[in-house]
């Protein structure tokens, strides 16, 4: 519609308006025995409320002056001032009463007419900025200048329009409900105000409605409650929503005001979805020297929850009697590390079959338990090389002092732990062995006298052997050799010391002198 048309419309509108009110103001205005502020008898005055010069006089009250309110509509424009009502008196005749006004806005905001009484608005007025105004009537004689009626106050009150659109006291507005919640669901409840008059008609009786947002959310007309309008909203499938919600004036009819906001709706995350392994089975080659406590492998279960609803932790829950390996869990990446409890061993066992599980932390008081998964791990234990183990982790061996060079003092033996057996060279550390005391076979392990020994002079020989792969010589395994030298009676006794004997010449076969020896 052109403007022009709009603004033609919304005069005309203002016109019936402003007549309808007249009339039932009219009406309204008998006059009420009993208030009059006069104590003077005889004579009568008359209020009247009107929008025409020479309206009928509609009340007539005896005994003085009687007043009601005044009426007149805010934000009227027309071209010439509007009449608000009329005072009249009938104790003079000729037109010789004059009338006056005093208080709030006389002479600037409201203005009479002396000689007919006639009250004009020279402004146009705001409700919202002033609602009532008090002002004082007073009626002469024009020739003696006395009071021809008592002095007394009455009010004009500004009449309301719908003048002022709804506004929202906040805004734009942020709220969250849990995902999968029951139709009905409560999510938040918005505010909208109007300026305009709460007891005169429905210019500020408000009604809600919801412009953006559906099928998903409702709004109470009333309340402007925002509830959630449909069943299974899945935050997985989308989280973030936009409401717009307009507060409509009138009731909500046609010709009212309305105003506007957004809310903004955010779907909260509930433990709804399980863990799931992004494979049903893992594979891993493991090798068998793998230190304890060090990973040998890696598992994820994938949870489409958020934050603590999407944390899991592993177990192996089948094919791990020996307790040979463990899981743990990565608080970080949420993930399961596999790694050793206890050392592998190829040649003992070269496959294991484990069944481990991903359980979620926490559990929603509607779900039956805690959500789950489980997947299949195959370990491959891998040959390592590892170095020659000694049958012994110490020997000991006796040889007499007197042996001959080459004697065999006593033999060891180590072997190759891995399915390959290579061959073991076997070599005496000479760091222990300074003196080259002992020699050792190569081959067998053999250990053989080299030099004469002496056990007066060493008791004990203390020699490390060495094992190593002919195939890879950086396979090396020791042990200590304890080599102890057996006394033989090789020396004669000798006294300590040289003694001198003193014997008497009568002394008798057998008689030992004790002072003799001291």
């Amino acid at each position: 519609m052109p403007k022009r048309s709009q603004e033609m419309l919304m005069d005309l509108w203002l016109s019936l308006l402003l007549v309808w009110i007249t009339c039932v103001l009219s009406v309204s205005m008998t006059p009420i025995i009993g208030q009059s502020k006069s104590t003077q008898t005889g004579g009568s005055a008359v209020v009247a409320s009107g929008v025409g010069e020479g309206q009928r006089l509609l009340s007539r009250a005896k005994r003085g002056w009687v007043w009601n309110q005044m009426f007149v509509l805010e934000e009227f424009s027309g071209p010439d001032p509007i009449l608000v009502g009329r005072l009249h008196t009938d104790k003079v005749e000729n037109d010789t009463a004059r009338y006056s006004l005093s208080g709030e806005g006389a002479g600037t905001i409201f203005a009479i007419n002396e000689k007919t009484g006639d009250i004009h608005a020279m402004k146009r007025l705001d409700r919202e900025e002033k609602a009532e105004y008090t002002l004082t009537a007073k009626v002469t004689n024009a020739i003696t200048g006395q009071l021809l009626e008592p002095m007394t106050e009455f009010i004009i009150k500004v009449q309301d329009i719908n003048d002022n659109a709804p506004k929202f006291t906040e805004g734009p507005y942020h709220a969250a409900v849990e995902e999968m919640s029951a139709v009905g669901t409560s999510v938040i409840t918005v505010t909208a105000t109007d300026a305009d008059d709460p007891v005169y008609g429905n210019s500020a009786k408000l009604v809600y409605s919801i412009l953006e947002g559906q099928p998903y959310f409702s709004v109470d007309p009333n309340s402007a409650t925002i509830r959630i309008a449909l069943h299974g909203m899945d935050r997985e499938m989308r989280e973030d929503y936009q409401v717009v919600i307009q507060a409509k004036d009138m009731g909500g009819h046609m010709g009212g005001l309305s105003g506007t906001t957004t809310v903004s709706i955010t779907l909260q995350d509930i433990n709804d979805n399980p863990p799931k392994f992004s494979k049903s089975l893992y594979e891993f080659v493991i090798p068998e020297d793998l230190p304890l406590g060090k990973e040998g492998g890696k598992v994820k279960a994938n949870d489409r929850d958020i934050g603590e609803n999407a944390k899991s932790t592993y177990s192996i829950i089948e094919g791990d009697d020996q307790g040979v390996f463990e899981i743990i869990t990565n608080a970080t990446t949420q993930e399961g590390i596999l790694q050793l409890r206890k050392p592998l061993d190829y040649e003992s066992k070269r496959n294991y079959t484990l069944k481990v599980e991903a359980t979620n932390i926490r559990s929603e008081p509607r779900s039956n338990g805690p959500f789950k998964d489980t997947a299949t791990v195959k370990i491959v234990v891998e040959d390592s090389d590892e170095p020659p183990v000694f049958s012994k982790p110490m020997y000991l061996l006796e040889v007499d002092e007197n042996a001959p060079i080459n004697k065999i003092i006593g033999t060891v033996t180590a072997r190759d732990p891995d399915a390959t057996g290579s061959p073991i060279r076997y070599f005496i550390d000479r760091h222990t062995d300074l003196e080259r005391q002992f020699n050792i076979n190569v081959d067998n392990g053999r250990i053989t006298l080299a030099k004469p020994l002496d056990r007066e002079t060493d008791m004990w020989h203390n020699i490390t052997v060495t094992a190593t792969e002919v195939r890879n010589h950086s396979q090396i395994s020791r042990a200590v050799v304890a080599i102890r030298v057996m006394d033989i009676n090789d020396n004669a006794p000798e006294f300590a010391t040289e003694y001198e004997a003193f014997l008497c010449e009568n002394g008798k076969p057998g008689q030992v002198r004790k002072e003799d020896f001291y």
